[in-house]
């Protein structure tokens, strides 16, 4: 799950979050879950010289927008599962502060967090057809998470209502899983994020529903690709920058756009927190350091101009402004010396 933050130009300071409001340059913004509004800053883009869309020789399927169907209640977790801090109140959490560092022995309990997520991410896909209903998803993944004794992270986070998230064809992320049944030539993105053992393990991919076009498979195969990509870019000593220019360049290399309003946090105890990870080029300071955990997942849509998006009334659900595609992938991952160890791997 991604972190919404407030609006800052992309070569300023971070924010100071606090209570609720971030304050910058004399400046407050009142902050809503999950998202930061990035403006472009000069020299930060490459001219708009790259391919728009999808390419000539690609034909995309014909979908009727997406509308909201019914949200049935939340479903019970026992009570001898652990609930994380935020459980029971709908007030949104503020985004740590803290820089989650792991050592020899909170690390074994943030692999085991974010195996379990991933094996429920990969039985959740296996799920993803025809007619079958996002709220069935939920369902199922919900079971698979409290079977292992874990909670589902996004059940009770600022009052999201169920226990994945489950973002179809324009929903950028954060959709709410509904009796909306899922369509032949659909994609769907499924977020899954975990909390066992006092740690969260979050990841997210996309999944083919059906027989799917051409264009929608560029557009997820370049997505996955992106956020490798940025995985690569990481090891201890290494600038965040860096992980945004990778994936920008990948990205417009094939005519698609990367959305600024979602990024990427850090993740162990905490769910959200510092730092932030910026998926498109920036100017933002700092530098990774060997044994913290954050998430990169980047979210693209089908051509560069259509990265803007809508929120619908229940509050969550974002989807592109001009009713493009979109897809996003997500790890958790750990810094290394030399590298990134990708955490959520079954």
């Amino acid at each position: 799950m991604a972190v919404r933050v407030p609006s800052m130009e992309l070569n300023r300071s971070p924010p100071l979050l606090s209570g609720g409001r971030a304050t910058f340059e004399g400046k407050t913004c009142l902050q809503k879950p999950f998202i930061v509004q990035a403006k472009r800053s000069g020299g930060l883009e490459k001219a708009n010289t790259r391919p728009q869309g999808p390419q000539a020789s690609e034909k995309l399927k014909k979908r009727e927008p997406l509308t909201r169907g019914t949200v049935s209640a939340p479903l019970p977790v026992p009570g001898h599962i652990p609930r994380p801090p935020y459980v029971g109140s709908n007030k949104m959490p503020e985004i740590s502060s803290e820089r989650q560092m792991q050592d020899k022995e909170t690390i074994v309990h943030m692999k085991a967090a974010c195996e379990l997520a991933a094996r429920v991410l990969e039985n959740a896909g296996k799920l993803v057809k025809p007619s079958v209903t996002t709220d069935e998803i939920d369902k199922a993944v919900h079971k698979m998470i409290i079977d292992a004794g874990a909670y589902p992270s996004p059940l009770g986070y600022g009052g999201f209502p169920k226990s994945v998230c489950t973002s179809v064809n324009e929903c950028m992320c954060h959709g709410i899983p509904d009796s909306r049944e899922l369509k032949d030539g659909d994609i769907i993105n499924i977020d899954v994020t975990v909390y066992l053992n006092g740690f969260h393990g979050d990841t997210s991919k996309t999944f083919f529903c059906g027989e799917v076009d051409e264009a929608s498979k560029r557009l997820v195969k370049v997505t996955e690709e992106c956020m490798l990509r940025g995985i690569a870019a990481c090891k201890h000593g290494v600038s965040f920058k860096k992980i945004g220019r990778r994936i920008s360049e990948h990205a417009e290399k094939h005519g698609f756009g990367v959305v600024e309003q979602f990024v990427g946090h850090g993740v162990g105890r905490v769910f959200h927190s510092q730092p932030i990870i910026y998926h498109q080029r920036n100017n933002m300071p700092g530098q990774m350091v060997e044994g913290q955990t954050f998430t990169i997942e980047p979210i693209l849509t089908m051509g560069s101009s259509s990265i803007e998006c809508d929120m619908w009334e229940d509050g969550w659900t974002a989807v592109t402004t001009d009713g493009s595609l979109a897809a996003q992938f997500e790890h958790t991952i750990l810094i290394t010396r030399t590298g990134a160890e990708i955490l959520t791997k079954c």
